[in-house]
């Protein structure tokens, strides 16, 4: 009893490795667009904006299959959630490399990727929080962090396979790998002991579930915070992370220089999700979230008060380490208000609200400049939202430990 014990408190941290496997694989693939954007407008003619459209089809479509799989995986488990997410992947990446019109690429890429890839994160997170009873806000951080490891292995690789062959052979190249890496990964996921003991008709263990039915739970305060602060946290960081380097260049930044600053938040965000992910154990999720929200918060502000690039620099650092710190605490916040029976899909709602809250602000970055030749009050309005989703975070209830939940 002991040893099967100890296992399963080993292979917990199997789960993690699968899904961050996952993660990387499956959002490197949909955020390589930007590097075949180039070639593949030389190539076929397209324009760059009707290519770059199949990433808003991505952000989209992720809101809504992120529901749908989380869904699925409260009935079902995580493999075949998983499963599928890895088979369609693969095969949209194949198809979208044989793409002979626009009208296919933007299906195959935009649709079908962004349906795959969504079938990865909000299952895997949900999986990941099944699994821990301690350490869990580390192990979902530490799953959520596949996602900033992507554009330093995916991205360069697709780089390197266009510059030797073309870009049709590197997207059925990337295709083919994540076929490769994702089908035995699949094998490795498994719901924990407690769940297959349920499945199997063995007694539940007692929990604090209130057995809430999805439409209670997607309908009570917990919820609408929850989904309000995500929504939020996301509109405030995702402008400011899109136009940044327009930002730096309009600073009189060099365009290179501009670029990497890009890369330096997506370091500093790894270490923010190990950092947020410790803290998050340690001194409980909410007070952690409020802080990381408000200094989200202060660091746009302070970037209207930059010009140089050692400035950008750090600034970068404690932007990148926050806004990546704090996604990955809303799963640990939703385990621990709706238990495990109804996380799936309670966690894909939340992630459909950030998704639509990522989709606002590059285009309302695009307006603020067209309007006012300015990033001024794209940075000033992001400050205020951010301010606005740690005021709302702080109408968070206690942690239900043994209460139940309110019902609305």
């Amino acid at each position: 009893m002991a040893w099967e014990k100890t296992m399963n408190h080993s292979y917990r941290w199997v789960i993690v490795a699968a899904g961050a496997l996952m993660t990387c694989v499956a959002l490197g693939a949909m955020f390589s667009l930007a590097i075949f954007l180039e070639p593949m407008s030389l190539d076929t003619g397209w324009s760059r904006a009707g290519i770059s459209s199949a990433m808003t089809l991505n952000f989209l479509v992720m809101g809504v299959g992120g529901f749908a799989w989380g869904s699925i995986y409260d009935r079902l488990g995580a493999r075949p959630v998983v499963l599928a997410g890895a088979v369609l992947l693969g095969l949209a990446l194949v198809v979208a490399s044989r793409a002979n019109s626009l009208l296919i690429f933007q299906l195959s890429y935009g649709v079908i990727v962004g349906l795959a890839a969504s079938a990865f994160f909000a299952p895997m997170i949900a999986l990941t929080t099944a699994w821990f009873d301690t350490n869990r806000s580390l192990a979902v951080s530490l799953v959520s962090a596949g996602m900033g490891v992507a554009p330093m292995t995916i991205s360069p690789f697709a780089r390197w396979l266009i510059s030797a062959y073309d870009w049709r052979t590197a997207m059925f190249d990337i295709g083919v790998m994540a076929w490769v890496l994702l089908l035995p990964a699949v094998l490795l996921v498994r719901q924990p002991p407690a769940a297959l003991a349920a499945a199997d008709g063995a007694p539940a263990p007692v929990t604090d579930d209130p057995g809430m039915s999805v439409g209670q739970a997607l309908r009570s305060p917990q919820f609408l915070v929850l989904g309000m602060t995500f929504f939020a946290c996301c509109a405030a960081h995702s402008g400011p992370i899109f136009h940044m380097v327009s930002y730096a260049m309009a600073c009189g930044v060099a365009p290179m220089a501009a670029v990497s600053i890009y890369s330096v938040e997506g370091l500093a965000g790894l270490g923010g999700r190990l950092l947020y992910g410790v803290l998050g154990d340690r001194l409980g999720v909410k007070p952690v979230l409020i802080t990381g929200l408000a200094i989200q918060a202060a660091v746009i502000a302070a970037y209207l008060a930059v010009g140089r690039i050692e400035q950008f620099y750090v600034l970068a650092v404690i932007f990148g380490a926050t806004y990546g710190g704090v996604m990955p605490l809303y799963a640990v916040l939703a385990r621990e208000y709706f238990g495990p029976r109804i996380i799936g899909t309670v966690f894909g709602a939340a992630t459909m609200l950030s998704s639509l809250g990522m989709s606002f602000g590059p285009l309302a970055g695009g307006m603020i400049y067209d309007a006012y030749a300015s990033y001024s009050w794209l940075f000033i309005g992001s400050a205020l939202v951010g301010l606005g989703a740690a005021g709302i975070a702080i109408a968070f209830p206690p942690q239900p430990n043994r209460q139940r939940l309110q019902m609305a």
